[in-house]
């Protein structure tokens, strides 16, 4: 075929999605592999590139948006690897190399909410913004942060979903989930959370359910916290907590309510509707981050 293709892996606790992408951002062929060992799961992973290669023809690079904790510092000795992850068998894993010399293009990887935020900024709901967050809200939570046109790095990578959240009237007594921190954002809020405080999943809750009202308030805190140290020009919140058409208005909501005023910027003032937004890529963020990431690759080779 004529035309430059990449090669993108979305990289998940429970599976990871490949896909060749073409330069208009069509999906020419994806498939999913279970996330199992490593050995496993990124061999499987290097086989369907090297049979998409040899049907679609060579592929110009690979972008890799893996879950972390990684090591994305392209100066760092363990540039590629997967760090100190809960995730059984995973830590240590250089990733990076693996597909490198298993395909000999080059290689970009970062985490997946970073490769996101990328995407978001170049074809999503953050195009022509220099100053862009993007959250995943779901079975973890986890951002990916633009400054000034550059993605954030630095000791690592943004943290974002395991911040301290000041407790909920009436929410003192549970302890969250988080094996790290506890009552850490993911802690309180993520899909794992809801379903153990409330004893079923967060799809099964009705709108009226009184979990979503504290659910909105600690995304809200947590928005309140971004806004007041990174002053984002927009914050996207995707993940599948965030499937439901009412939870965002609540979100917004509450947003100004802690806010009190103090942040006079005109998209605070306007309500927030085209402020905080759902990803204009949908369910593509992550998938079109590594093709992102890729030609990123091709760029600093």
């Amino acid at each position: 075929m004529t035309g430059k293709i990449y090669g993108s892996i979305e990289g998940g606790g429970t599976k990871f999605v490949c896909a060749v992408i073409d330069e208009e951002n069509q999906i020419l062929v994806e498939a999913r592999v279970a996330t199992t060992t490593p050995e496993v799961t990124l061999e499987s992973c290097l086989e369907f590139f090297r049979r998409q290669e040899h049907l679609l023809g060579r592929l110009t690079a690979l972008g890799i948006a893996c879950f972390g904790p990684l090591d994305a510092r392209r100066s760092s000795p363990t540039y590629g690897h997967i760090l100190e992850t809960p995730k059984a068998g995973w830590a240590n894993t250089d990733v990076a190399s693996f597909f490198a010399n298993g395909l000999g293009i080059p290689v970009g990887f970062d985490t997946d909410v970073n490769a996101a935020v990328l995407a978001e900024s170049l074809w999503g709901a953050g195009k022509g913004l220099t100053n862009l967050v993007y959250y995943t809200i779901g079975t973890g939570i986890g951002a990916g942060a633009i400054v000034n046109g550059g993605l954030v790095h630095g000791l690592g990578h943004p943290e974002m979903g395991h911040v301290y959240l000041p407790r909920a009237a009436g929410d003192e007594a549970f302890m969250g989930v988080c094996p790290f921190h506890g009552g850490c954002f993911e802690g309180l809020a993520s899909g794992p959370s809801m379903a153990a405080r409330w004893g079923e999943p967060a799809e099964s809750l009705t709108a009226e359910h009184p979990g979503w009202e504290l659910e909105a308030g600690y995304i809200a805190m947590a928005m309140v916290g971004v806004i007041c140290t990174l002053s984002p020009q927009r914050i996207i919140l995707g993940g599948g907590v965030m499937g439901t058409d009412f939870l965002f208005p609540m979100i917004r909501q509450k947003t100004i309510e802690y806010l009190g005023g103090y942040i006079r910027a005109k998209a605070i003032l306007e309500g927030l509707e085209a402020y905080i937004v759902p990803p204009g890529l949908g369910g593509r963020s992550g998938i079109l981050g590594g093709k992102a990431l890729a030609q990123r690759a091709v760029k600093r080779k």
